[in-house]
């Protein structure tokens, strides 16, 4: 499968949400049409659907932990995955994982399996290996910020809407959650809740009316001018992407302001995207690459905060703990 690349620039004086976001993907005024190609994001407003892109011999790894995971279909990666049809490619997106942020287009392959993969890549990709510090940054620390519980309150927001939506079904209070997937542990609840949990965050708005955690801007905006420190914002969005992708980067610059649009990174793979730390509520990140070249920091969240770590793992309690101790424990390793 052949794939053509493609500069992509953020526009400086964008005017509304959707100018905004097609600026930062590369789609000007006179091509807006391009917007209906499968795979870009936008807001899906005016579009009924969208033209399937070709299915994989294998499913990819799963968004950021909100679909059932299942033994059927796993990808070549390990991940958790989805069943792949060609039914459900045209309502899910593309049969491939992807790597979006805001520069260029270029193709790569998954390094394991014969699963097709799509990056549209930045230096974050370039090759490393677990362990190897900062000197292929000359000194600099890559930070990994992943955005749906870390940055931006999935729980909360997803529990607020399920209980408006479905007031007369029962729920799970946030001091009850365990385990990443919301699907599954909704489906334990009763069968059917679980289609109905999808559905909320598969609904439009979801994403952009999501509350950020205490403290996230204000540390990721600290974080990002810290001296000889990258910081990228490194999340996955759900395989139905009508309204997913675009609100991700809406939802970006809102809080952290438009000059963060630089710095996304949408991937369905993490393991595949180098850098030293990687802060993120999944306990486990698996993908393409065996031994990613970051360092996972768990990022607590009501559904994880019963685990127990094993060293040398470690954990990030909120974002009013120290995490600037994090970043310097790092640097001195």
């Amino acid at each position: 499968m052949d794939f053509h690349s493609v500069q992509v620039n953020a526009a400086p004086s964008m005017k509304t949400d959707q100018d905004r976001v097609d600026g930062a993907l590369g789609i000007s005024p006179a091509n807006s049409s391009d917007r209906q190609s499968p795979g870009w994001c936008h807001d899906g407003a005016n579009q009924p659907g969208f033209e399937a892109a070709p299915a994989a011999a294998s499913p990819p790894p799963p968004g950021p932990g909100k679909e059932k995971p299942s033994t059927a279909g796993l990808a070549s990666s390990g991940a958790p995955g989805e069943e792949a049809t060609a039914a459900s490619t045209s309502a899910a997106g593309p049969a491939w994982p992807m790597t979006f942020t805001s520069r260029i287009l270029r193709p790569q392959r998954a390094l394991r399996g014969s699963l097709p993969f799509l990056a549209l890549a930045t230096g974050c990709l370039s090759p490393r290996r677990a362990g190897s510090g900062c000197a292929p940054h000359g000194g600099r620390l890559r930070v990994l910020v992943d955005m749906d519980g870390v940055l931006a309150d999935f729980e909360g927001g997803f529990l607020k809407k399920f209980r408006a939506a479905y007031p007369d079904k029962p729920y799970i209070p946030l001091e009850d959650r365990r385990g990443f997937w919301v699907s599954e542990q909704y489906r334990q609840l009763e069968p059917d809740l679980s289609e109905k949990a999808i559905s909320i965050w598969e609904s439009k708005n979801f994403f952009i009316d999501l509350d950020p955690l205490p403290g996230a801007v204000e540390a990721v905006k600290q974080m990002a001018n810290l001296e000889k420190t990258d910081l990228f914002i490194c999340t996955s969005p759900i395989k139905k992407y009508r309204y997913c992708p675009y609100e991700k980067y809406a939802w970006v610059e809102k809080h952290l302001g438009p000059e963060f649009l630089e710095q996304i990174v949408l991937t369905r793979d993490k393991t595949v995207v180098s850098g030293d730390l990687l802060i993120d509520d999944r306990p486990d990140i698996v993908g393409a690459e065996r031994t990613p070249s970051w360092e996972h920091v768990l990022f607590t969240a009501c559904h994880n905060k019963h685990l127990e770590l094993v060293p040398p793992r470690r954990r990030l309690y909120s974002w009013t703990d120290d995490w600037k101790a994090v970043l310097d424990s790092k640097r001195a390793s």
